[in-house]
């Protein structure tokens, strides 16, 4: 599912039968056809053309989201766990100000604060999600910091960046895809808020959440003008979650020698 995802943000915008953005109020609201096989909106754009492009830009948000958060916290992180004393204080403290502070609160102060477009939308979410994860890497690198084959890279010369790199990254990356993975779902429905209550995507680029807000008044009247955009948004996060519990099955191995 989430291979087919990818492709579709990939190839969508050459296989959209039309124009995502062209608006032609004579076919407004249309009910489904083959010529439109979803239909069309208010504003005569068709539906499945949206939907199909609307991937990109929902899908795109959130592998950015994901890299972002993720080179934020492993740095962070790794710095704090291998470096200890005064710098771990200091990142600890800063890490701890941005956790006091419920995410989406805090993606929307970010979002007052950069202002609204989906790029600060993307920028909102990674700096109110980096600290967990940037916590997370530094528990693991403490962890793995005194083990055996660590003190003997050390013993051998190895610089701390080599060290880092060599012999704790490879230990911590793995937890990281299996949370990371549980939450893209999350960040998902984050975007798509942000841009529902029209703080990310602007019109008339296609994104799921715009769409739902844009269907509000037609709920009674053309319904499946919310349904689709929002069953698109429900195979997504269930794909991911999917996802996140296939890696948390064959990544843990406490999980995977009791199964066995």
């Amino acid at each position: 599912m989430v291979l087919l995802l990818l492709a579709l943000a990939v190839a969508g915008p050459w296989i959209t039968p039309y124009d995502p953005a062209e608006a032609d109020l004579e076919r407004r609201l249309l009910p489904p056809s083959l010529a439109h096989w979803l239909g069309t909106d208010h504003l005569g754009r068709d539906l499945f053309s949206r939907i199909l492009a609307g991937t990109r830009a929902s899908l795109g948000s959130v592998v950015l989201i994901l890299v972002g958060v993720l080179t934020v916290a492993i740095t962070v992180g790794s710095i704090a766990g291998y470096a200890g004393g005064v710098v771990d204080a200091v990142l600890m403290r800063i890490c701890d100000a941005f956790m006091t502070v419920p995410t989406l609160v805090l993606a929307l102060f970010m979002i007052g604060v950069l202002g609204t477009g989906l790029a600060n939308v993307i920028i909102a979410v990674i700096l109110s999600h980096w600290a967990w994860y940037a916590r997370l890497v530094r528990g693991l690198t403490l962890s793995l910091k005194n083990r055996d084959y660590v003190a003997a890279a050390v013993i051998a010369g190895g610089s701390r960046f080599a060290i880092l790199r060599r012999h704790i990254l490879p230990g911590v990356l793995g937890q990281l895809a299996v949370l990371a993975s549980l939450d893209l779902g999350h960040w998902m429905l984050h975007v798509s808020g942000l841009s529902f209550l029209g703080l990310g995507v602007a019109p008339p680029m296609p994104e799921w959440g715009i769409m739902i807000n844009d269907a509000r008044p037609f709920v009674w009247t053309s319904p499946m003008l919310i349904i689709l955009p929002g069953a698109a948004i429900f195979v997504a996060v269930m794909a991911f979650n999917l996802l996140g519990d296939a890696l948390r099955d064959r990544l843990d191995p406490v999980l995977a020698e009791r199964v066995h």
